[in-house]
Parts: structure tokens; C-alpha cells; sequence
């Protein structure tokens, strides 16, 4: 996601992340940073640039194990951790962000909070200068941003968006969401489920199928009582995680029934010991099952792309793995969807189109 940050504005781009709240980047000077192409933020060449003090309500939005404070300068500090061990520390700040909108022009929102990192490791990617925070939490963007942008918006990702030339692109406000809600349009939609902590988005996953055999998600180590209260809201939607991660007393029934319906190949080992069901073939081409998600009122069909990935010629992977901790529906499954959130509503829809087209 491309934004601008700071008076004069800097280009900014960075990881559009559902299951995170705090949006910050690299920043000078650096005490210890991932290796960025592009330049670090320089707060003092910033006109707006604006320290939060250690015991403000923007500083105790962050939770105690989230929050610190230097106490000579009355900086309120941050340190934040991710899935996958990623870390980022720094100062917690209020800077004017400018994002791209549908009529060209940016809109500017001065006063947004932000994190500046001065400490940040982990598999960040070169190409970006940190994480822009999208989740439910009072210090995301999105509910920064709130009623200025209708409490709606939406992204498509490109399957591309891994090469140099593949884009995803980010929409905020009312145009944002897929229209009419229909078989015509083949946009679907299924209720958000509120849960805490509130930084994540919970959908309600009821089953999926292989083929045509409809495998409902019971039976899950996280939710033992299969009751209705508590297998509302079972996953997460997380544009963050790369794999979606299914819990793990469904997973093995799932598992054999995709491994039952491949065709043209046996299963075989992951060389990199990351993913769980893997095909090779010899000479024949890999025939590969539907995968259709079944979330309430919303059955999204998966392309052999959003459920499977090409390893090597030969072989392929599912793209989803167990998991023993809640379930999480990762980026590769949402790929060349424009998936809508309507924070007024409480609803996700989806929309089976091609990101690598501007929308």
C-alpha cells in the first residue's frame, strides 16, 4: 500500500495488514534496521511531525506489554511483535498521511498516529518501509480514519503483487465496497462477528468442501463445545498471513480428502518442511479438487491458485497448513478477490475479479 507521510510528503510504501493496528515505518536514525531500497523517514525534515507524550490517550491505547515511555523526553515508546517473530520498536508519534483516492487527487489526514521505528527485524521485505495497521483497534488507520472514510474499505491482491510488476491496490470510503449484493454481480457477504481483542476481524467458517463432498468445520481443538456461541466468529480474516491455517482436529479429515481427489500425482514431503499436504507428478498434469470456503451466507469458490502453491515444476502444495491457535484465512486464499469491509454493517464481501487491473 503507497501513502505519503510528513510536510513535505514522502512516498511510503508498505504491508497492508488486517491483523495489526499500528501503522509505522523505519526511521531515522536507525539503531538497528531490515535491509529498505528505498530511503528512511526523517522525522526532522518533517514540519508535522509531532512526539505523543507517555500518558496521553493515544499512548495508552497500546496495551502494557505494547507500550513504554521515556521519561526525560516524555516519549511515548512502542515495541510490537508478530506472528512470525517479526519485531519493530520505536516512538509513538502524530504525523499528516496522505492516501490516493478514486478522484485522483490525495486526502490528506494530518494528526494520525503512527509508529517511527527505530529497531526493526525480521522477514520484512525490502520493498517496504513497514506495516500500515488495518485492523479493528482504536489506533488503525482504519479507526483513525472513521467516519472520513464511512468506516469502509476494501483491497484487492494480486497474484502478481509478488513480482516487480504486480500491484494490490487499497480503496477507502463508501465507492469502495463491491455493489449490489447479488448473483448477477457475484458479490457475497457474510456477517463480522464481534470478539476481542478487537484488532481482528472474526468471520464464521461453517465448512468447506473438496470437490463436492461438504466437510463441516467441527470438531476444532480452539472451540471443544461445538456450541453456537462458540464457533461464531472461528476465524480470522488477516491480509498479513500468507497461509491460511485451519485448525488442526479438522485438518486431518480435510487433508485426506483433498489428498482422496488429487488426481496424477502422490503425496510426498515438503523439501522445506513448511507445508503440510504436498503433490508430484511424473508425466501427467496435476488434477486439482475445488476448494470452496463456506463462511455464513457466503460460499467462496477457490481457484486452484488461492488453495494451492507451485513449489517446482513437478509439485505442488496446499497453501494451507494446521494450526493448534485460532484459525487464520491468509492472503494467498483472498488473491484476486476485491474483498470489501463495511465497519457500519459489520460485514466482508467478496468479489472474484482480476487485481492485476486497476479498479
Amino acid at each position: 500500500m503507497s501513502i505519503t507521510l510528513g510536510t513535505p510528503p514522502m512516498n511510503v510504501l508498505a504491508i497492508a495488514d488486517t491483523g495489526s493496528d499500528l501503522t509505522w515505518v523505519q526511521c531515522k536514525p536507525c539503531q538497528q534496521c531490515y535491509k529498505e531500497n528505498g530511503p528512511l523517514f526523517d522525522k526532522t525534515q518533517s514540519s508535522t511531525y509531532k512526539s505523543v507524550p507517555c500518558e496521553s490517550r493515544n499512548c495508552n491505547a497500546l496495551s502494557t506489554n505494547e507500550r513504554g515511555c521515556d521519561e526525560a523526553k516524555n516519549v511515548c515508546k512502542y515495541r510490537y511483535s508478530y506472528g512470525d517473530q517479526s519485531f519493530t520498536k520505536g516512538d509513538v508519534a502524530t504525523e499528516t498521511i496522505s492516501i490516493n483516492s478514486a478522484s485522483g487527487s490525495p486526502v490528506s489526514f494530518p494528526g494520525t498516529v503512527f509508529g517511527c521505528g527505530y529497531d526493526n527485524g525480521g522477514t520484512f521485505d525490502e520493498t517496504g518501509s513497514g506495516i500500515i495497521g488495518l485492523g479493528g483497534g482504536q489506533l488503525s488507520l482504519i479507526s483513525q480514519l472513521g467516519s472520513s472514510i464511512s468506516n469502509k474499505f476494501s483491497y484487492c491482491l494480486s497474484h502478481k503483487s509478488a513480482t516487480v510488476n504486480g500491484t494490490s491496490v487499497i480503496n477507502l470510503g463508501t465507492n469502495s465496497i463491491p455493489s449490489g449484493l447479488n448473483e448477477a454481480s457475484h458479490v457475497i457477504s457474510t456477517p463480522l462477528v464481534e470478539k476481542e481483542p478487537k484488532t481482528y476481524y472474526y468471520l464464521t467458517l461453517e465448512a468447506i468442501s473438496v470437490g463436492k463432498t461438504k466437510i463441516p468445520y467441527t470438531g476444532t481443538s480452539y472451540y471443544p463445545n461445538n456450541d453456537d456461541v462458540s464457533m461464531k466468529g472461528n476465524i480470522i480474516i488477516d491480509s498479513g498471513t500468507t497461509l491460511t491455517l485451519l485448525e488442526s482436529g479438522f485438518y486431518d479429515g480435510f487433508g485426506a480428502a483433498v489428498e482422496g481427489a488429487v488426481t496424477g500425482a502422490k503425496r510426498v514431503s515438503d523439501p522445506q518442511g513448511l507445508l503440510s499436504h504436498c503433490f508430484k507428478s511424473g508425466s501427467a498434469e496435476i488434477g486439482l479438487p475445488e476448494i470452496t470456503m463456506h463462511f455464513t451466507g457466503a460460499d467462496v469458490k477457490l481457484s486452484p491458485l488461492n488453495a494451492f502453491v507451485k513449489v517446482s515444476e513437478d509439485m505442488v502444495c496446499m497453501s494451507m497448513i494446521p494450526t493448534t491457535e485460532v484459525a487464520i484465512y491468509g492472503n494467498f486464499a483472498q488473491m484476486d478477490f476485491l474483498v470489501g469491509y463495511d465497519l457500519e454493517t459489520r460485514t466482508v464481501s467478496f468479489q472474484r475479479m482480476d487485481c492485476t487491473n486497476t479498479i
